[in-house]
């Protein structure tokens, strides 16, 4: 039954229930006072009118009052049903839970934005759609503001019915009764996934280039502000296209954006970790090279750009040719911040263009020139290589008592097609920075090998062979395999095999090193440590490495027997090998005095220009 008709009941049993009494209240009154039936009679008359007048009185103030109580039941009722409408149409969710948690209404944005049903959710708590990217503080944190200021807003991640995780922008309300007692919570909220994906797109738009999707000048600079940081070298490669303008006029913007995604394509190949390529406008890119502290190493780099650049591109049947000119500034050397760096890299770039385009060019003329001849020394070098270019000579080594030549070492040289003999402090320095020396040390060690066979089967007498071997094949080690196998194809018997190793070789990495030496020496070879007392041994490690020589640098040789230091350190190096059973070996002899005060304090081995220069095996002299 409608909740008027109810109301209209009730207000006509009371009417009944108030006249019942009134009329039995006042007849019990008026049989008292009168016994005369004629008054009586007329005052129970009396009563009935004036019953009808009051309620009449009670119905005229009934009807007075109800348009104003139909007018207020309408607005109410007009109230709800726009909040109703409000409720269920709205874009945001809304979630309402009384007191416990327990969810008692959902509307239709709820439904739609998180895929749950009504039925699926209603009695739940809350807790059903977390997402587990929230730790358990951040939620006492909202229920602690919500409990203190009855409302808290922020943004939390929760999960839809899918699985899927996403952001919502939630404001929580605590609902009071007429007592001020918290009976309901309401929970409004958006979904602000595409708010989060715009602004993702926003910045990556505002510091990524849209056509390549490189880095722009301002992510650029920030990273170049970090790297600068960190306090360590850093090469900036400022790289512009020549003549690129000529493509976009005559084939089309088009064409020339697509050569320019080419071009990014190839350069993204020379990127390693460490590297920052970025698009700084048109066609100019900058290479951020982090770690990079060599001039030669930066320059190299640079030149493989450019070879990268030389292929053609073949775009939309147009066979393209475009070179690039680079500008090189290093930090610290050349400044220290990058907004300098990069001024003084576009300078070297404007240097390189005013050079002739295709190439590169350093911050200052000096460094640039002595970049080239270096990089070309090493490209050169691995054309050498190949080619057959490098030689092997051969410097005897003396027992100083008897003078007899007991050895030789096998020294590498350049033979240059058009430079001629290039001295070894030139080339050797640019093979160990490039890699190349762990190569050569090896093609050495071959020729050395099947050349002390040669002089074997000839009948000549030598004690040993003696091979430099480079830091390289320490750290990579394969200095054993390498060895051995050279051994078992030359067919030398190790014994007259004797290796040399650098001090600094040796310290760079103490246990490899003894681990490689004690597995060489149990080949039954001999092992040396070359250029002593020109590193920083320590004694304690020197004594546990199964070496038979110490070999005495050559730059405290060249002071005898005149200059008290080099007596000193000379006789010190004597002693220690001496105490640790050790043969003493010097090098850099190149008077008989020097000779004799080597002999006269105990040294054993010589060699030097006084005994015999380097000369190919086909020269040296035989007693």
């Amino acid at each position: 039954m409608p909740g008027f008709y109810r109301g209209a009941l009730r207000a006509a049993a009371l009417y009944l229930l108030v006249s019942v009494i009134w009329f039995v209240a006042t007849d019990h009154l008026l049989n008292s006072l009168f016994d005369e039936s004629p008054a009586l009679a007329r005052w129970q008359l009396i009563n009935g009118a004036l019953w009808l007048l009051f309620s009449a009185a009670v119905v005229f103030f009934l009807r007075v009052r109800a348009p104003r109580a139909d007018a207020s039941g309408l607005a109410d009722r007009e109230r709800l049903r726009m909040a109703a409408a409000v409720f269920d149409c709205t874009l945001e969710g809304v979630l309402v839970t009384d007191l416990r948690g327990r969810i008692v209404h959902v509307n239709r944005a709820f439904m739609d934005i998180t895929g749950y049903r009504q039925g699926e959710v209603v009695g739940h708590n809350p807790n059903k759609f977390k997402s587990g990217r929230h730790a358990a503080d951040f939620y006492q944190q909202m229920f602690g503001t919500l409990a203190e200021a009855g409302q808290w807003s922020g943004e939390i991640w929760n999960r839809r019915k899918s699985g899927e995780i996403y952001p919502q922008w939630q404001t929580i309300r605590a609902v009071r009764d007429d007592h001020g007692q918290v009976s309901h919570y309401v929970a409004v909220f958006s979904d602000i996934s595409a708010i989060k994906h715009n602004e993702c797109e926003l910045s990556r738009l505002a510091h990524h280039d849209p056509l390549t999707d490189l880095p722009n000048r301002l992510l650029f600079s920030d990273r170049a502000e970090q790297a600068l940081a960190k306090r360590q070298g850093c090469a900036l490669l400022l790289l512009d296209l020549d003549h690129f303008q000529s493509f976009n006029d005559s084939l089309g913007h088009a064409v020339g954006d697509q050569l320019l995604k080419a071009v990014v394509e190839r350069l993204q190949g020379r990127c390693d970790s460490g590297v920052t390529l970025a698009r700084l406008g048109g066609d100019e890119f900058a290479l951020l090279v982090e770690g990079c502290e060599q001039i030669a190493q930066a320059a190299t780099l640079a030149q493989r750009l450019l070879d990268d650049l030389k292929p053609p591109f073949l775009l939309e049947g147009h066979s393209l040719f475009i070179s690039a000119s680079i500008g090189i500034s290093l930090f610290p050397s050349d400044a220290l911040n990058p907004e300098q760096l990069l001024r003084n890299a576009d300078s070297a770039l404007f240097k390189a263009k005013s050079n002739g385009r295709a190439g590169y060019a350093l911050y200052t003329e000096e460094l640039t020139a002595h970049a080239q001849q270096r990089v070309g020394l090493s490209s050169e070098l691995r054309r050498a290589l190949v080619q057959d270019e490098l030689r092997v000579y051969y410097q005897p080594v003396h027992d100083l008592r008897s003078r007899r030549q007991v050895g030789m070492e096998a020294l590498v040289r350049w033979q240059h097609p058009q430079r001629g003999l290039v001295p070894p402090g030139e080339f050797i320095p640019i093979a160990e920075r490039s890699g190349l020396i762990a190569d050569i040390d090896a093609w050495v060690l071959r020729q050395a090998c099947q050349q002390m066979c040669q002089w074997q089967a000839e009948g000549k007498a030598l004690d040993f062979v003696a091979v430099n071997v480079s830091s390289r094949l320490f750290a990579g080690r394969v200095l054993y395999q390498q060895i051995a196998q050279v051994l078992a194809e030359t067919g030398l018997d190790p014994a007259f095999l004797e290796v040399e190793v650098t001090e600094s070789a040796v310290m760079d990495d103490p246990e490899v090193a003894l681990e490689q030496l004690h597995r060489l020496r149990e080949l039954g070879l001999t092992l040396a440590i070359d250029d002593f007392g020109t590193g920083y041994s320590s004694l304690l490690r020197l004594k546990r490495l199964p070496v038979q020589k110490l070999k005495i640098d050559q730059g405290f040789v060249a002071g005898l027997p005149g200059d008290d230091d080099d007596i000193a350190i000379v006789r010190a190096i004597i002693a220690l090998a001496h105490s640790m059973g050790m043969q003493v070996h010097a090098e850099g002899i190149e008077q008989a005095e020097q000779a004799d005060f080597l002999l006269k304090h105990g040294c054993e081995l010589g060699q030097g220009y006084w005994f015999g220069r380097p000369v190919p095996a086909g020269d040296i002299a035989w007693a």
